[in-house]
């Protein structure tokens, strides 16, 4: 391609082309190689510095102009500027002739109407040349495959239907509940009273989904300030309102779109919002806050709440349409004194779950423990037991955990009402001695075990001729706990 120069251009258009000529010239004459190609993505020039990279094609210059570059160029993305009339300026391209720099830039006629585009090889070798850039940029791209599967674990769900515990009649119907609703897309609501496990049972539903792989979104809507609601629910367009976040922000819904959403305590939405959370929940479409433009979701709702919406209903405090939208498969949690059967198998889990969180080796929990556990009324449920059980493991070095160890249920079963079999302690007994023994000879509950955890003691030396170490793992206890007792047994006794 030989330029033509005019000696002296006539006008603004001749100078434009002599300019443009002058470029194409310099850039031809710099870059280490480049092509032309027309609108029908056909190769129709290459410079004399480009035919260096024929033999590694597998080419010849006769068997390389006028084929389509795709088929003679692996992996090129001219085609796609010339069909996107967009430039790609800095590019790496990686074929069977190496890796090289390139820019491709799309070809416009008078009228901007794409009529092929160029292509310029700007340094090969990179991997060499550019190492410092290039190793930044793939650190930057595992940094960012490392956030994505970061994103994706957080929106995968934690439990299955399995993780709410028990065998009892009463934690069996929940589990058939569950498994059964999970096989449609209709709302659900829990309802129950705090600390039931109305969370772990929506991961459940959603993990045993035809949505599992999608993801699972929670918000609890009373831990979300009032004004702050709707843009958590719906997001925020770009520049809604000052201070907003100039790209804007997606909210749950968006989120949690093609999986599920729980919605926990639902009770506590203002009644401003429930009509346009009613709007979603019919239509599945939101405006997003200080937008006008309708988004399309297709998500799963699981409602949640410990208040009693029914009552919420008649009050006024609470729209009765949202709440027989909400209201079309309810599955009741019982509360834990409905379902002692399973306290044991509970506390094992909930045990078994501090110790690993905690680092401290497991704990048991005594039958006598239990029993003093059984006594209580758990007005929080199973997370007041999990805060009950980890205060006691936490707060001793035994490894099995006796009734002694739960100090805060000490009259336990005088508050609860107690079982005929353990009456309550007479109120005239002093604080700081053990009252004496009742008229039927039973001992207070913490004077009986002191003096069985001496007999242990006693037994657990005899048995080992006074070894305290060989007697504290027989007992189960560390050695500096076995120190702690024998000191203490010796102070009661010498007192």
């Amino acid at each position: 391609m030989t330029p033509m120069y005019p000696s002296l251009p006539p006008d603004a258009d001749g100078l434009l082309k002599l300019a443009a000529q002058s470029m194409f010239d310099t850039l031809a004459a710099t870059a280490m190689g480049m092509m032309v190609v027309d609108r029908d993505h056909r190769i129709v020039w290459i410079s004399e510095g480009y035919k260096q990279f024929l033999p590694g094609l597998g080419r010849s210059e006769a068997d390389f102009v006028g084929r389509r570059v795709e088929e003679v160029v692996p992996n090129t993305l001219m085609a796609q500027v010339i069909d996107s009339g967009q430039p790609i300026l800095v590019d790496l391209l990686t074929n069977q002739a190496g890796t090289f720099l390139v820019s491709r830039l799309p070809l416009r006629d008078a009228h901007g109407v794409v009529i092929g585009a160029m292509g310029m090889v700007l340094l090969d070798h990179p991997e060499t040349t550019m190492q410092p850039l290039m190793m930044k940029f793939a650190r930057l791209e595992r940094e960012l495959g490392d956030a994505r599967r970061q994103l994706a674990a957080q929106r995968r769900p934690k439990y299955g239907i399995a993780s709410f515990v028990g065998a009892s009649a009463a934690a069996m119907e929940v589990k058939r509940q569950a498994r059964r609703v999970a096989r449609t897309d209709s709302t659900v609501l829990l309802l129950g009273e705090t600390g039931t496990g109305k969370e772990v049972l929506a991961h459940g539903i959603h993990a045993a989904s035809a949505r599992a792989a999608r993801p699972f979104v929670g918000v609890n809507i009373a831990a979300v300030p009032e004004s702050l609601l709707e843009a958590e629910f719906f997001g925020v367009a770009p520049g809604a309102y000052t201070g907003a976040e100039r790209k804007g922000r997606e909210g749950k819904f968006k989120a949690a779109d093609g999986g599920t959403l729980l919605l926990d305590e639902i009770g506590d939405m203002p009644l401003a919002l429930q009509s346009k959370l009613l709007r979603v929940l019919q239509e599945q479409e939101f405006e997003p806050l200080g937008s006008n433009e309708v988004v399309h979701v297709d998500v799963r709702i699981i409602a949640a709440t410990s208040r009693d919406l029914p009552a919420m209903v008649a009050a006024g405090s609470f729209r009765a349409d949202l709440y027989y939208r909400l209201n079309v498969l309810p599955i009741r949690l019982p509360p834990l004194r409905e379902r002692l059967g399973d306290l044991e198998a509970l506390v094992e889990t909930l045990a078994e779950d501090i110790a690993r969180r905690s680092g401290l080796p497991p704990k048991s929990v005594s039958a006598e423990a239990l029993d003093l556990l059984a006594a209580q009324a758990w007005p929080g449920n199973i997370r007041e037991l999990r805060n009950a059980l980890e205060q006691a493991a936490l707060m001793t070095d035994d490894l099995v955990l006796m009734p002694a160890h739960f100090a805060a249920f000490g009259d336990g079963a005088a508050r609860c009402g107690a079982p005929a079999s353990v009456p309550a302690m007479a109120p005239s007994a002093p604080r700081d001695a053990p009252p004496p023994a009742g008229a039927h000879g039973i001992k207070p509950l913490p004077q009986a075990i002191a003096e069985l955890e001496a007999q242990a003691i006693r037994a657990a030396l005899d048995a080992t001729g006074g070894n305290k170490l060989a007697a504290s793992r027989l007992l189960g206890i560390s050695r500096a706990t076995l120190y702690e007792k024998l000191a203490t047994t010796a102070a009661g006794t010498s007192g």
